[in-house]
């Protein structure tokens, strides 16, 4: 119904992914043609992850590169989300034809992480972010999740409060952490547990949610960072408490909570390999990642 509605609109040519990593080699394939327009991704945020590290595959061009559409499709849909879009897939590909049809877009700015030279990691790839990035707790508790997943399990808020708990039980230096943010022209924060990187707010949703972990976050300027110096139980139930009571005006605080706005470029640094998840996917474990602010990289339907 939802391919009848948009095809009704538009010369439309659907594909079925059939892979890890199909949807960013039709995003590749679609950037490098000469006559498409607009791209319709169908999925949740790893789907749409996999489409925009394939259209910026030779970097950001946002009048060169088709457009990007999201119909959210998973079970978080966050970028979409973020975007003012309907968490339903048939309200929102209404959305998306009626922006289509006033001409309703904006160009939007992404996080990039890439290898740090002089570090084991500094061959690693570029990769492209929309929403959020972390290395530490928080992508452990994705790793967790895509395990449980990978056995059967669905995903849903459930599991993911059940990994947290986990991930938390079984984290080796919730006291003292591991992680060095070093920024240029700025000392370094020291001894964190866990490092958000926001390039939005929310940060995500549980159920329907919104949760602020920086809550000044926005695609109009570069990455914000939540970083956490102390997970000892009281300090997560501290914390949890004001993710769940959080605002837009207001996220985590507090004497070992250390919040960034709005920058360019800065690196992660561990002393031991720690996971690293990029809207929602796992990608392994880094000890070091150099994070850039790209403004006005793409352009979306909204």
């Amino acid at each position: 119904m939802l391919i009848h509605a948009l095809a009704s609109e538009m010369k439309l040519d659907a594909v079925t992914t059939e892979y890890r990593g199909h949807a960013r080699d039709l995003g590749r394939q679609a950037a490098d043609s000469d006559d498409i327009d607009l791209v319709v991704a169908l999925g949740g945020d790893g789907t749409v992850n996999e489409v925009v590290n394939g259209l910026l595959h030779r970097g950001p061009d946002p009048e060169r590169l088709p457009r990007l559409a999201v119909v959210p499709g998973g079970s978080t849909n966050v970028f979409a989300r973020a975007l003012g879009l309907p968490n339903d897939a048939v309200e929102a590909t209404g959305a998306i034809l009626d922006a289509l049809r006033t001409g309703s877009e904006r160009t939007v700015g992404l996080g990039l992480t890439s290898g740090t030279p002089g570090t084991d990691d500094a061959a690693v790839p570029e990769r492209w972010f929309t929403f959020n990035a972390g290395l530490g707790f928080d992508a452990g508790v994705v790793g967790r999740v895509e395990q449980k997943r990978e056995r059967g399990k669905k995903s849903t808020h459930a599991l993911y409060v059940r990994q947290v708990v986990r991930q938390f039980l079984g984290e080796p230096g919730r006291r003292h952490g591991a992680i060095t943010l070093e920024r240029p022209g700025e000392d370094p924060l020291t001894e964190l547990v866990v490092a958000i990187v926001s390039n939005t707010s929310p940060w995500t949703y549980l159920g329907n949610r919104p949760m602020y972990t920086s809550p000044k976050a926005s695609f109009d300027t570069g990455l914000d960072v939540l970083g956490l110096s102390r997970l000892s139980t009281a300090a997560v139930a501290r914390y949890g408490t004001q993710l769940l009571t959080s605002s837009p005006e207001r996220g985590p605080h507090g004497r070992h909570a250390a919040s960034l706005h709005d920058l360019s470029r800065f690196t992660l640094h561990s002393k031991v390999p720690l996971p690293l998840q990029m809207d929602g996917d796992h990608l392994g474990l880094r000890k070091s990642v150099t994070f850039t602010g790209v403004r006005r990289a793409l352009r979306v339907i909204v």
